[in-house]
């Protein structure tokens, strides 16, 4: 949590549930919100992209699509413009409050960043980035870098600061970017995963995907990409916007989330992505996540 969200929550607050700050950036706004005492099927909804994120304690978020859904810290809860969820706060105090942020982006400037991101990624067109899907919500644990992109935004909307709206406008042009590629990589994993002969870079992703546990030979990958080697280096990384080597760290890491969230053991997992022990597993898990294995397994408890 910044300095300035820990100032906030010091506050007296004026109402016990979804005690409301409120900050407003061009084409977006933060609100803090802290919860003092438990409550049940508190309703959200915004008529703009809203990004959810926890800071501290824990929700329940129920969706038309997914009930009793665990929300906790380090985690990202994305709803669709006119969106409606309802919260619980099981475990909300007076002396240990929920607190959570949302920052409301507009729709323009949310077809803004993809329309520029598809500029960038696709200069012939043949793979156009994916926009969010507004048919369900999107909930992840995000990773550290992603944290200290929303620590800093939280940071640039409180203080006064002269470039304080430029400031604002770059963090959630990098937040929306993240959303976005999150969401992209998803629906293009999804896309290679059932047509993985389609063109270059399904092939690829989905060779990646059944081999997560084996070290990547870069001229294999190539090869699958009819390419060559720097083409293909180059390629990928403008699609996905990061090397092979980074993208299946980064399918180990949501892979092995999912497993621990299915109860498997954090030594199974780590054997079954191929690390080499138990404590680089770990070590790898916490760096890219920002809390370790045992953190997830106990917050199912």
């Amino acid at each position: 949590m910044t300095q300035s969200l820990t100032n906030l929550s010091a506050r007296q607050p004026t109402q016990l549930v979804e005690n409301r700050s409120c900050f407003a950036g061009p084409n977006s706004e933060l609100s803090i919100y802290d919860t003092y005492e438990s409550a049940q099927k508190v309703g959200l909804k915004a008529e703009s992209l809203l990004y959810c994120g926890m800071v501290s304690g824990a929700k329940v978020m129920h969706t038309h699509y997914q009930d009793n859904i665990p929300f906790m810290p380090h985690e990202s809860f994305i709803l669709a413009p006119d969106e409606e969820v309802f919260i619980d706060f099981p475990e909300a105090s007076l002396i240990a409050p929920t607190t959570c942020l949302t920052i409301e982006i507009a729709q323009e400037r949310v077809a803004q960043i993809c329309d520029r991101m598809n500029d960038v990624m696709n200069p012939n067109g043949r793979m156009k980035m994916p926009t969010l899907d507004p048919s369900k919500p999107l909930h992840t644990l995000h990773t550290q870098a992603t944290q200290q992109v929303i620590d800093r935004l939280v940071s640039d909307f409180v203080q006064n600061d002269p470039d304080r709206d430029l400031l604002v406008d770059f963090g959630v042009s990098e937040l929306v970017t993240r959303i976005l590629r999150h969401h992209g990589r998803d629906a293009l994993l999804q896309f290679a995963n059932t047509q993985p002969d389609n063109n270059e870079l399904t092939s690829v992703l989905s060779f990646i995907e059944s081999n997560l546990s084996s070290a990547l030979d870069i001229d294999q990958l190539s090869k699958l990409a009819c390419m060559s080697r720097s083409r293909f280096y180059q390629t990928f990384k403008r699609h996905l916007g990061c090397t092979p080597s980074e993208y299946q760290h980064q399918r180990r890491m949501a892979t092995a989330l999912t497993l621990l969230k299915q109860r498997h053991s954090a030594t199974s997992v780590s054997i079954e992505l191929g690390y080499q022990s138990l404590s680089h597993f770990s070590r790898r898990f916490h760096q890219h996540f920002g809390i370790s294995p045992r953190q997830v397994q106990h917050s199912l408890n």
